[in-house]
């Protein structure tokens, strides 16, 4: 939509633009991003997948502060690392400047005095950054860093951890930490099978529940604790784990992102390799913003922001870590659904139309079954009860072989993706043996089967043995998440089918628009309403036809070119609310009424201390919807585009959708489908349907100004801007921007 509008620059253009927005083209350390693929605001579009084979798995590894003294911290963390390098095959090296052996081995006094190159230091002592600069000359790849007392504690740590970065960046190797812990050096199950779970967390303690689930027969294959992030950080995990061919979900713990472009250059990594990320972000809140900070040291982000993004790259967010533990679990073993519909299945019609109720209300899909297989199942389910969908076995047939005939025709139904059948509670033997037919039935078919499995005990034969002892069924312990889980699991899939990186698509020069642009900035300063719409139309984007006049004789002229019905309003920098101040006259009809208004609008601006640049005479434009379309920057994400419900709506409903750039036309009318007012603008009582078309351009046009005036615009604000009826276009009414 946008190409034959823009048009491109040369080359030497985008490298002007680079540098003038502070970054040199060029590689980035540590290839870390593909630099030289740079969007039009100088940002990467690319990320090199760091290479973390030698990490998890390397050849050898150094000990540094190793001890086998008794009562010392370090004593047990050197007998765990030697259990895992036995178990990845690793020769292990203990390095301490005054001891000979440690645990029989021979020690070394530095890196630098062993007798190879290492893959991995595992720095066991307090102050890091010594060793980090002696371990520059030794060409070591990883190196992992326990110590605590940096960004976590304040300014001084902050300051601290700067300085080991920096020292990081200058050495060539790449470090996990610091605040770290072991979760790296874990004893993984090697006798489960199938796609694993690859775990991040930014505290350790959180991923236990996540670890855990080996114990119920759920692999894992990796578990980064990524700390404070000094160097290594949870979007390089993102970008490896995609990439491992054992890897068939990635579980998150995240309290706080380090780079945000980073984010979202990982997350679109994993969606264009259709791997799920999962992820549990804390800081939904104020008092979980500054916990998370004070925990890790880093920016929480916006909250709506960090929503918007991980919505818009696929990325699955959950609240509690039971949902990330049960959602992992589904979508890391579970294979692409064959249908969107899901059929719920229960012995008690009471709980069928609970759970039905919840999950049509969560926006799964349940189908009603066809006449022909309602009367096929009705061969054993007795013709009083109902099997639409939910499906109400009256109890009695699950008893016998009935049981399994029903199973099988719900799943041979074509508009059936998924089975879920509630199981509030044992019923013995009922419930056991509809537990063996449902695995019994997985095992034969390629659908998905869920069981919900409500004692609250969890003790019981049923439960333990068959339903946990299937690699097929997904097995839950309440409701809420076995919906959530689903629905995600639905939603990926719907997500990364013909999922096109929005990346690629992103401009990588500036359009002609830019030169005009430039020339209407004022650095530090809020433009007035006529700058502003002067803007809009150096990007395309339509305004009303108007003048700026400074006499009453003038306003009469510009009137009667405009055309009445007009619209009078004081135009002057800095004046953002107009109208609050008795600044904005509607709906003048003649001369005198404008002759008057100019009048009424100079006495108040004179009276109020505004210095005029003169007053808008605008054609009014009374019908369509009224939406915001606007830019504003975050700390984590840069620059962001807002579309909601305009004029006095925004304020009172704040019905709002956030997408950050890049993102791609269909994803600008994804957007709209998240406000809660979206029917206004498919016509309501009679209205017309809008103009959706203009609206999305208008949403494109914005976006490629977010990112070419990057550095120049804090700030953009159309409000409103009048969605006409279908066919007509939208007009921007009013415009506010502040300069940086």
């Amino acid at each position: 939509m946008l190409g034959s509008t823009y048009g491109t620059l040369t080359t030497d253009s985008r490298r002007a633009r680079v540098i003038a927005c502070g970054e040199q083209p060029g590689p980035a350390v540590h290839g870390r991003t593909g630099a030289d693929e740079l969007d039009v605001s100088g940002r990467p579009l690319h990320s090199d997948v760091p290479d973390l084979d030698r990490f998890f798995r390397p050849e050898s590894v150094a000990v540094v502060g190793a001890s086998d003294a008794e009562g010392r911290p370090n004593t047990g963390i050197t007998r765990q690392l030697m259990g895992w390098a036995e178990r990845v095959g690793a020769r292990l090296y203990p390095v301490h400047p005054t001891r000979e052996t440690v645990f029989g081995l021979t020690c070394a006094p530095t890196v630098a005095d062993l007798p190879e190159q290492v893959d991995l230091a595992v720095l066991l002592v307090a102050d890091p950054l010594p060793v980090i600069e002696q371990l520059a000359d030794t060409k070591v790849k990883f190196a992992v860093a326990f110590a605590s007392g940096f960004a976590e504690t304040g300014d001084a740590g902050a300051a601290a951890q700067e300085r080991l970065a920096a020292a990081v960046d200058r050495s060539g190797l790449r470090l996990l930490g610091p605040n770290t812990n072991l979760n790296a050096f874990e004893r993984f199950r090697d006798d489960l099978e199938g796609p694993a779970i690859a775990l991040i967390t930014q505290s350790g303690h959180q991923g236990r529940p996540v670890f855990a689930l080996q114990e119920l027969g759920i692999r894992l294959s990796h578990w980064a604790p990524t700390g404070n992030e000094a160097d290594l950080e949870t979007s390089d995990f993102i970008s490896y784990f995609s990439q491992q061919p054992d890897v068939g979900a990635i579980a998150a713990y995240v309290e706080g992102l380090k780079d945000g472009r980073a984010f979202l250059l990982a997350a679109d990594r994993a969606a264009q390799a259709g791997v799920p990320v999962v992820a549990v972000k804390v800081g939904r809140t104020e008092t979980g913003a500054r916990t998370a900070a004070s925990h890790t040291g880093k920016l929480t982000g916006a909250d709506t922001v960090v929503d918007a993004a991980m919505r818009q790259f696929g990325v699955i967010r959950v609240d509690g870590l039971d949902e990330l533990q049960d959602t992992a679990a589904l979508l890391a073993r579970a294979k692409r659904p064959r249908a969107d519909g899901v059929v719920v299945y229960s012995i008690s019609g009471g709980t069928g139309a609970h759970f039905s109720d919840l999950a049509t209300d969560a926006g799964l899909t349940l189908p009603t079954l066809s006449d022909a297989k309602q009367a096929e199942l009705h061969q054993w389910i007795p013709e009083y009860l109902n099997v639409a969908n939910p499906v109400d076995n009256g109890g009695h047939p699950v008893g016998d072989w009935r049981g399994r005939k029903i199973i099988d025709a719900m799943l041979a139904d074509p508009s059936v993706g998924v089975l879920i059948c509630p199981i509030t509670g044992p019923f013995p033997p009922m419930s056991d043996k509809l537990a063996q037919d449902l695995v019994d039935a997985a095992e034969q078919t390629d659908k998905l089967v869920c069981v919900v499995w409500g004692s609250p005990v969890g003790t019981e034969e049923a439960y333990r043995t068959t339903l946990l002892g299937s690699s097929k069924v997904a097995t839950f312990r309440t409701f809420s998440n076995c919906i959530t889980a689903v629905r995600a699991y639905l939603g990926h899939h719907r997500f990364t089918t013909g999922y096109r990186s929005p990346f690629e698509e992103a401009p990588r020069t500036p359009s002609p628009s830019f030169r005009k642009a430039q020339a209407l900035m004022r650095p530090g300063k809020q433009l007035s309403e006529h700058a502003a719409k002067q803007l809009l139309r150096a990007y395309g984007i339509r305004v009303p036809r108007e003048q700026l006049v400074t006499s009453a004789a003038a306003a009469v002229r510009a009137a009667s070119q405009v055309g009445y019905p007009v619209v009078m309003k004081a135009s002057a920098p800095q004046l953002a609310h107009k109208s609050e101040l008795g600044l904005v006259k509607v709906g003048l009809t003649s001369a005198s009424q404008v002759r008057d208004a100019y009048r009424d609008l100079t006495d108040i601006a004179r009276y109020e201390g505004i210095d005029l640049d003169g007053v808008l005479v605008c054609q009014m434009v009374e019908r369509g919807v009224e939406m915001v379309v606007g830019i504003t920057q975050d700390e984590l994400f840069g620059p962001t585009v807002t579309v909601g419900l305009g004029g006095v709506l925004v304020e009172v409903l704040r019905d709002t959708a956030v997408g950050v750039p890049p993102f791609t036309e269909d994803q600008a009318r994804a957007l709209l489908d998240e406000l809660r007012g979206r029917a206004l603008l498919d016509g309501v009582r009679g209205a017309p349907p809008a103009d959706l078309d203009a609206l999305v351009e208008v949403v494109l046009r914005v976006q490629r100004m977010a990112l070419e005036l990057h550095d120049e615009l804090a700030e953009l604000d159309i409000n409103p801007l009048m969605v006409l009826p279908r066919g007509q276009g939208a007009v921007a009414l009013d415009a506010l921007a502040v300069c940086r």
